[in-house]
């Protein structure tokens, strides 16, 4: 194994450790994302019957579909975001951020060592509530088919850049941005379109939608469910999109972290 895939597993063993013998820890991973898949699945059901008692049985259906798989898809995101954050944070918290990098691990080997671990963490956290939402709702998300993987990966390189901005701000202002790390997808949220399309939205922030990947997987899995044509566009926006925010991201880390190292945070930073 080549010095870096060594130095990029060690610092994987080191977070895979904590969940070895901790259940607490494991069963925060599947537990926000199962019971937000217990509530909007009870909403989604509940819209779904009142359409079905008023004659459109079929809309309703396609209702439940589009709030499950936005509800699941979404969970993509913020586990992934959330996954390189917390890894991040437990670095800080353990007061293990300066020891880190008195070894030869380089920037880069621990940002792949939090992306992989965000990677493990999602899909633990993920997968029990796709389960989850076949048994109580009888709702495959798998039906999507290779789709699936594209819409997932898009909204899984979102979650990364995003906690690349969060961990940046968390060099430049230590312990007072950690909230950042559990609040900042939520807030976009509401300009991500996970539930609504972006028409929806007002036209003044539309294009702050649409600057979004999240908005074009999720219009690309709306039109999906819909029966229409396989939405190449939205995919392409989406990819596109997240590549120029990965990239201003991994540059902003890239500074934030040599401007910590020259000022010596990276021992202070959290107390």
């Amino acid at each position: 194994m080549r010095p870096a895939l060594r130095r990029i597993w060690g610092m994987m063993y080191r977070h895979l450790a904590l969940y070895r013998r901790s259940w607490p820890r494991l069963l925060e991973l599947a537990y926000w994302p199962t019971l937000q898949m217990c509530i909007w699945g009870f909403t989604a059901s509940f819209f779904a019957g009142r359409m079905a008692n008023a004659g459109t049985p079929g809309a309703g259906a396609v209702t439940l579909g589009m709030l499950l798989g936005a509800v699941l898809l979404w969970e993509v995101a913020l586990r992934s975001q959330m996954g390189v954050a917390i890894s991040f944070l437990e670095e800080i918290w353990s007061r293990n951020l300066g020891h880190v990098f008195v070894s030869p691990l380089r920037p880069w080997e621990l940002v792949a060592a939090l992306i992989a671990m965000s990677v493990i963490r999602m899909l633990a956290g993920v997968l029990p509530a796709v389960l989850l939402a076949w048994v109580l709702y009888a709702y495959n998300l798998f039906a999507l088919g290779l789709p699936l993987i594209v819409l997932a990966v898009n909204l899984m390189v979102m979650g990364w850049w995003v906690s690349l901005g969060v961990v940046s701000l968390i060099l430049r202002h230590g312990a007072g941005a950690e909230a950042l790390a559990w609040s900042v997808l939520f807030g976009l949220t509401p300009f991500a379109a996970v539930f609504y399309p972006v028409s929806v939205l007002p036209p003044y922030l539309q294009p702050v939608a649409l600057a979004l990947p999240a908005a074009h997987v999720f219009e690309g899995m709306r039109a999906l469910l819909a029966g229409s044509a396989f939405p190449w566009f939205s995919l392409t926006a989406a990819t596109g999109l997240n590549l120029l925010w990965l990239a201003a991201a991994g540059l902003l880390f890239a500074r934030q972290f040599r401007a910590a190292r020259v000022r010596g945070a990276l021992m202070s930073i959290g107390e």
